[in-house]
């Protein structure tokens, strides 16, 4: 009852911001992947030419999207209606001002079928992206149908619609009844896509960029690793169109932009080897984009370790399975596991196709065994969902200066004490 209280009441806040303040855009992502790093594009872009507020940490559900939205710190005694009576003092305070920003990005999360249609009854976003259509929580969603229906709902109740072409189904359209959208991505087929030119590590994607509000492209730089990584710099790009901003101002966007952490981030590791950095969450179409990005770079040793994913529900098996087809030997020097679903079902798989593959349960052990096997200028992509794998605790142990653990995901200190818990479990 005090939650559902609480809830109500920063609903009800967030309509009279908007009402208070209607010059101010809303532009809300949501999608099974890459909602942080298509969120944090979109805000980097916008804020070449505009006063942007961004919520930097993954607050997208009910109790603290509102906060996020309105730009007031989420409490940490939430139990409390003191704390509350206070924040809620912050908020009115904030809906009296002049405002301070232009626009508004704002994630929005769901864990089962009809959050995000509940957004929808105190937000009416200007703009909504929609990353892509992906197993989540299928314990909740079962069908894969059913998590389209959600993740596309909020299409119908935005203005405007912009969709991942090359991540969404297109026979999911079906759920949507709103007639203004667009599509983004790197397929010709795409209103808003990057045609690739060139790309080097050091340098990322060179390419043109194609938009229906500019009848000729325009060449940009961006400083990204892996071709499904320059989806989220779409959404960003197709935003910035409809917002108005000049090519210019875009491209200049586009060059500050660098990789999230923990989001396919490369950093230096011992004997001069390179380290992708995907351990901030694992998806079946997020491991597969990772691993052909792997693939793609030309290394004397390649190794991926692989954490289990989860939220798949009684798709894991199958999920887990395919991701171990596709390891290929030719490709993959060693195949290291972390977590018992991949040692179930994915190491298996990768031994059939022929990879030397090695599991642990804990992320450190599986740090050191790669540190041992680890050849001169060597390729180590480290992906794996958070909840009992936390890959990124194997990547501090490769890393070539210690002091770049801080661009690790989960190091704060709650983090910290929560994972060195589970560690000692074993």
């Amino acid at each position: 009852m005090f939650k559902n209280y609480i809830q109500k009441k920063l609903e009800g806040y967030v309509r009279k911001y908007f009402l208070k303040h209607p010059e101010v855009k809303l532009i809300v992502v949501t999608g099974s992947v890459g909602k942080t790093t298509t969120k944090t594009n979109i805000a980097t872009v916008l804020s070449q030419t505009m006063r942007v507020r961004m919520e930097d940490t993954n607050h997208n559900t009910h109790m603290s999207a509102p906060l996020g939205i309105l730009g007031v710190e989420y409490p940490e005694k939430v139990h409390s209606i003191f704390t509350w009576l206070s924040t809620f003092r912050a908020i009115r305070k904030r809906i009296k001002q002049p405002t301070d920003v232009d626009v508004i990005v704002q994630e929005l999360g769901t864990d089962r079928i009809g959050d995000i249609a509940h957004f929808g009854t105190y937000l009416q976003p200007d703009i909504a992206v929609v990353t892509g259509v992906t197993p989540e929580h299928m314990e909740f969603f079962q069908t894969i149908e059913n998590v389209a229906q959600e993740e596309l709902g909020v299409i119908n109740y935005s203005k405007i619609g912009l969709i991942n072409r090359d991540d969404i189904d297109g026979r999911f359209a079906s759920f949507i009844t709103n007639p203004s959208i667009d599509t983004y991505g790197t397929s010709g087929s795409a209103e808003y896509r990057f045609e690739i030119e060139d790309f080097t590590l050091e340098h990322g994607y060179t390419g043109r960029i194609f938009a229906p509000e500019f009848p000729d492209s325009f060449t940009a730089q961006v400083k990204v690793l892996g071709e499904h990584t320059l989806r989220p710099l779409l959404g960003a790009i197709a935003v910035a169109s409809k917002l108005g901003m000049t090519p210019e101002s875009i491209t200049a966007g586009l060059a500050a932009i660098r990789p999230v952490k923990g989001r396919m981030n490369l950093l230096k590791g011992q004997n001069d080897s390179i380290l992708i950095d995907d351990s901030y969450n694992s998806s079946p179409a997020a491991v597969h984009a990772a691993l052909q990005t792997l693939y793609g770079i030309n290394a004397p040793q390649r190794i991926a370790v692989l954490g289990s994913m989860n939220e798949l529900g009684e798709s894991s098996v199958f999920e887990h399975q395919a991701v171990g087809r596709m390891c290929d030997s030719s490709l993959l020097a060693w195949v290291i596991t972390i977590g018992e679903d991949a040692e179930k079902y994915l190491a298996p798989e990768a031994r059939l196709k022929g990879c030397q593959v090695k599991s642990f349960r804990s992320a450190i052990d599986a740090g050191a065994f790669v540190h041992s096997v680890l050849e001169l200028k060597s390729v180590v992509l480290i992906k794996g969902s958070q909840g009992n794998v936390f890959a990124e605790e194997a990547i501090k142990i490769l890393l070539h200066d210690t002091h770049d653990d801080t661009q690790l995901v989960r190091q704060s200190p709650k983090w910290m004490k929560m994972k060195n818990e589970f560690f000692q479990s074993f």
